[in-house]
């Protein structure tokens, strides 16, 4: 069988360049005041999504015709459950957060082969940081290599969760050093693998445009990214969407999923 690493290679130069062209399109609407409208279920979508979805459409699969493409704003096309490796895309991961013109919002990009990411970039076009990893070829910002931080006590570690966790007297409880919310899902659980937080939740219903990159990253930094069950997240299934899930630095990852249990009970 031939090596795939050449493959995965040309996969994240190809991921790096369409993350850039597509922070340089979200970046032109930013605070720019662009048109909105809203999904079924109430999520906003604008101009700017849909803009930076059809340019990396245009990138990623003229490039590589063979893959599948699954994109939070693309009509979900089915024959990408029969391919081996499939493109996962959200444009911008955090829509609310970039349109109150904040900056926690991220295009991410993944590759997915056999259910699991195996190449991720993800681009924080506000601040122009950029983050990578390959499948067993550690993840890496702008240049240097990520690993996550060792702690072995909640107590004193860094958590980032939805509110309504972080409003709860178990998580209060605890004695956490920082307990902040992230708007962007990709950008929260990946904060694990930068070392900027300990431990990062998302609760149940997330999609696997909101976490393939993220999940990539965090595993190469060393981390653990799991269901409540410990089992790290498969992707591209015919219903892409996930159960509550935690990202934690392994000595901690026992007691963030205890914590989990309880929180999403």
């Amino acid at each position: 069988m031939p090596d795939a690493e050449p493959d995965r290679a040309e996969d994240l130069a190809l991921l790096e360049a369409a993350a850039l062209e597509a922070g340089a399109i979200a970046m032109r609407y930013f605070r720019r005041d662009p048109e909105v409208w809203h999904k079924q279920g109430g999520s906003p979508v604008s101009e700017a999504d849909i803009a930076v979805d059809r340019r990396l459409g245009e990138m990623l699969r003229t490039a590589r015709p063979d893959y599948g493409w699954l994109s939070e704003e693309s009509v979900d096309d089915p024959t990408r459950l029969a391919r081996t490796r499939v493109f996962v895309v959200d444009p911008i991961d955090g829509t609310r957060a970039y349109l109150r013109g904040e900056e926690d919002w991220a295009v991410s990009l993944a590759v997915v082969e056999n259910g699991r990411p195996v190449v991720a970039a993800l681009l924080q076009p506000s601040t122009g940081r950029l983050m990578t990893a390959v499948a067993g070829r550690g993840a890496h910002l702008e240049g240097r290599r990520m690993r996550v931080e060792g702690r072995t006590s909640l107590a004193g570690a860094r958590l980032g969760a939805p509110s309504k966790y972080l409003e709860r007297r178990e998580v209060r409880e605890i004695g956490f050093a920082a307990r902040r919310t992230v708007p962007s899902l990709a950008l929260r659980i990946a904060a694990v693998a930068d070392g900027s937080l300990d431990v990062a939740y998302g609760t149940g219903n997330a999609h696997d445009w909101d976490l393939a990159a993220a999940d990539l990253l965090v595993h190469e930094a060393g981390g653990r990214f799991c269901n409540r069950r410990g089992e790290a997240p498969q992707y591209n299934s015919p219903v892409p969407r996930h159960p509550a899930l935690v990202a934690a630095t392994p000595d901690l990852f026992d007691d963030a999923l205890a914590l989990l249990e309880r929180l999403a009970d």
